[in-house]
């Protein structure tokens, strides 16, 4: 973990998808039908869902993140030769029930503890993450959760981060943004925030002007980072 360490923090924002929740627990729960080809459907499934939300804020053609998220299964299963309808709605359906990763209901509660505020700022629609909040037991902990779809861009376009200084009413310095997604993280910390990427997957840092101000490898390391003991 790095050294620095955060004073005077009033809020702390995560993202969801890979942050909080598992991206990866629908292909393994469908591998009964998947079998070997679970690993590449699911990689191949999230790399085309972040690159259509990326091109479709460069095109200016904003969609849903559940029709993307659609789009890019429809993709992942063409490339990898599978033709199953069933398969689809129910890798869509788990969609909306991610595992939650081990350290996440802990860590929520200890902030919440502590008096700090919590959001969620997703791509995800809010009709998607409050169903995947639900499902994993989680939807009590924070006091917002702030979606794309009020702006119609994706992250990591700076409207989307002003978000959270909005609605929570603190300054960029005094809010903590958490992803597990290095090119998230380095969106917030150009926009302003405070700023630690969760390294759940062990990858190098993209190579961008901006850089998170900590890494951790769980969240469960976030508390006494911004002196909550």
């Amino acid at each position: 973990m790095s050294e620095a360490r955060f004073e005077n923090i009033e809020a702390c924002v995560f993202d969801a998808y890979g942050t909080l929740l598992d991206f990866d627990s629908p292909a393994r729960r469908a591998k009964d039908t998947l079998g070997k080809n679970a690993e590449a459907l699911s990689s191949v499934w999230r790399q085309k869902q972040l690159e259509y939300t990326w091109l479709r804020s460069l095109m200016g053609a904003y969609a849903p993140f559940w029709q993307v998220t659609g789009e890019a299964l429809d993709y992942a299963m063409e490339t990898l030769g599978i033709a199953d309808n069933e398969l689809r709605q129910r890798l869509m359906q788990l969609y909306l029930a991610l595992n939650p990763f081990p350290d996440v209901a802990a860590t929520l509660k200890v902030l919440k503890q502590a008096g700090i505020k919590t959001a969620i700022l997703t791509n995800g629609t809010p009709e998607m993450i409050a169903a995947a909040c639900s499902n994993a037991g989680i939807d009590g902990f924070f006091d917002a959760i702030l979606s794309v779809d009020e702006v119609q861009i994706y992250k990591p376009h700076p409207s989307v981060y002003q978000l959270a200084v909005d609605r929570l009413g603190a300054a960029k310095e005094r809010i903590s943004f958490q992803s597990s997604n290095c090119w998230d993280a380095i969106g917030a910390s150009h926009f302003g925030f405070r700023v630690v990427w969760c390294n759940r997957y062990d990858q190098p840092l993209d190579q961008l002007s901006a850089k998170p101000d900590a890494v951790i490898k769980s969240l469960a390391e976030l508390p006494p980072l911004i002196g909550i003991k």
